[in-house]
């Protein structure tokens, strides 16, 4: 299925019933739809109407040339537009990753779309830079992104060896193959370029609205980009209800590694109806 927002197509699947509460599947980087296989089933198979795009410049998504169309305004946008050939106005976010940071966008500045809010990984963007230096050191992948062509090369250079060993992905061959076949490693670090810009070190934390829906924050204890204090810091940016779990165990990608607990967690948070 696919949908429009200002001419950049968003492919997207549908699985469950037409009828159930719909929740929607944001990815992260360098993952497209595919995921979350082991989610999709667990949350039909409890009547959930889920909703998995391949965000813009993965997958069978369009794939903008410009950087700037990567910013989160644009992909919450997207969000919008595929809710829309839906005929959904209001789901479940469930986001990882890049995907965590677009659902807390969405949450904030659209908050009539978001019922229940699950943030995997990634905390509240004001929280980011809470825990200082040790935050900043396990991101200094994201300065190295900065660069056009240099990061494509390193990242790729010897069978994307710098990349299976950074990013410790448990599903790396089949990512690898999706990113060259699709051509989506430049639009993956685009997200970066458009997003966390070298100023945005130095600069103000972002000023969002605080997220009205209820929230769950979850992180895995092996995840080697992000700490536990900028997930849990998350709290103070919600006027909602707030949920905080922590996954002993799996690195970064906890629903390929650990995927009944992440499901269980899952079923748990978001009403059936």
């Amino acid at each position: 299925m696919r949908a429009d927002n200002g001419g950049v197509g968003i492919h997207y699947e549908v699985h469950g019933p037409r009828g159930g509460p719909p929740v929607v599947l944001l990815h992260g980087f360098p993952d497209s739809g595919r995921l979350w296989r082991h989610q999709t089933g667990a949350l039909a198979g409890a009547s959930f109407r889920v909703v998995v795009p391949d965000l813009r410049g993965y997958g069978a998504s369009d794939k903008p040339a410009e950087p700037d169309r990567y910013h989160l305004v644009h992909l919450a946008g997207d969000v919008s537009a595929v809710l829309d050939a839906e005929g959904i106005e209001r789901a479940h976010v469930v986001g990882h990753d890049w995907g965590a940071a677009l659902g807390w966008a969405l949450a904030a500045l659209a908050p009539e779309r978001v019922d229940h809010l699950v943030a995997m990984s990634v905390g509240h963007p004001a929280s980011f830079r809470g825990d200082g230096f040790d935050q900043i050191e396990k991101s200094w992948y994201m300065l190295l992104f900065q660069f056009p062509g240099v990061a494509e090369r390193w990242l790729s250079a010897d069978d994307w060896a710098n990349f299976r060993a950074w990013g410790r992905h448990p599903d790396a061959d089949a990512v690898v193959a999706e990113l060259t076949a699709n051509g989506s490693l430049t639009p993956g670090l685009n997200y970066y370029r458009a997003n966390v810009p070298p100023g945005s070190f130095v600069a103000p934390p972002v000023a969002l609205p605080s997220v009205r829906a209820a929230t769950m924050g979850i992180w895995s204890s092996g995840d080697v980009a992000l700490t536990e204090g900028q997930m849990t810091r998350s709290a103070q940016h919600v006027a909602g209800p707030w949920r905080y779990e922590r996954i002993d165990g799996p690195g970064h990608w906890m629903q390929l590694e650990h995927p009944h607990a992440v499901n269980e967690l899952l079923l748990d948070f978001l009403p059936a109806g």
